[in-house]
């Protein structure tokens, strides 16, 4: 049974946690491989760290011209030799010697395996008071006791194990071309066909919380992939639901009336030292609206 670590990354160092995630692969002495992806990177700093990934026994360092997200882990998923994928992020951190051990006594419990994220403590950073505050809301939610009770609402590829031949048969949405909303369409193709999800409490800690403004970009980028797709997450999407609520009720010009007089100044106050997740809400659905 052979193991593939798939990491695909974009101006980020994620060599510490290629060299994290050789040494408990070697440790446990199995068949592994782990691929590193820079997806469009233009940093020349995190590229020559990355680089240093091929000097690793079982490492390969892959170079591309910017595919995105669900483009990228369908290419590393086909060029894969392992029976198993596990996807990781590049920005997470391995916060236990026995991360691989941990999945590796899960398999076959079932087809895809999630293991989680933890959220560093950086309350006290305002620069990345929006998506801490974001993501420490979202931990309340992130055990496995929790996450199992809707595993595909609940699905996230940050960190994911799961059987090739099972993820080569769904793939991730080839319409999902920029940031966001891949690895969701992903989980509710899976509840469609029925594919078993079991989360475990086997997180990474998510290093790479961004500051506010990248955030925020990133948020709007998503939506837009939101709109992209056309209806293929209504039901499954927040956004989506409410927007149709407010269809429902001929009040869409209602929202749009209030985001184009007052999104400059909710934005402002996202980018502030203390933003109100209630503020982000209205300012994610109003901005949806307005697509």
């Amino acid at each position: 049974m052979q193991l593939s670590i798939l990491i695909p990354t974009h101006d980020y160092n994620a060599y510490p946690l290629v060299y994290s995630l050789h040494e408990q692969a070697e440790a446990l002495g199995i068949s592994y491989e782990i691929i590193l992806v820079e997806d469009g990177s233009r940093d020349p700093v995190t590229m020559i760290a990355n680089l240093k990934t091929k000097d690793l026994s079982n490492c390969k360092y892959i170079r591309q011209e910017g595919m995105g997200q669900a483009h990228t882990r369908n290419k590393m998923a086909e060029m894969a030799e392992g029976d198993w994928l596990l996807f990781i992020d590049s920005d997470a951190k391995a916060c236990s010697n026995d991360f691989i051990r941990n999945y590796i006594d899960s398999f076959d419990k079932a087809e895809v395996i999630i293991g989680g994220l933890v959220t560093p403590d950086l309350h006290l950073n305002p620069e990345v008071s929006l998506r801490y505050r974001y993501e420490a809301e979202a931990d309340k939610h992130r055990s496995a006791e929790e996450r199992n009770k809707a595993p595909y609402g609940q699905f996230t590829a940050f960190n994911m194990l799961m059987r090739r031949t099972t993820f080569l048969s769904v793939m991730f949405d080839k319409d999902c071309h920029e940031y966001g909303y891949e690895d969701a369409l992903f989980g509710v193709e899976l509840n469609r066909r029925g594919i078993s999800v079991l989360h475990i409490d086997n997180p990474l800690i998510h290093a790479g919380i961004d500051t506010n403004d990248v955030f925020l970009r990133k948020t709007e980028t998503s939506l837009r992939t939101l709109k992209g797709l056309k209806g293929k997450m209504l039901g499954n999407s927040k956004i989506e639901n409410s927007y149709a609520r407010l269809q429902s009720l001929h009040l869409l010009w209602a929202m749009r009336l209030f985001h184009k007089c007052f999104a400059g100044t909710i934005k402002q106050h996202l980018l502030g030292k203390s933003p109100s997740l209630f503020w982000f809400s209205v300012y994610k659905l109003g901005y949806y609206s307005c697509l």
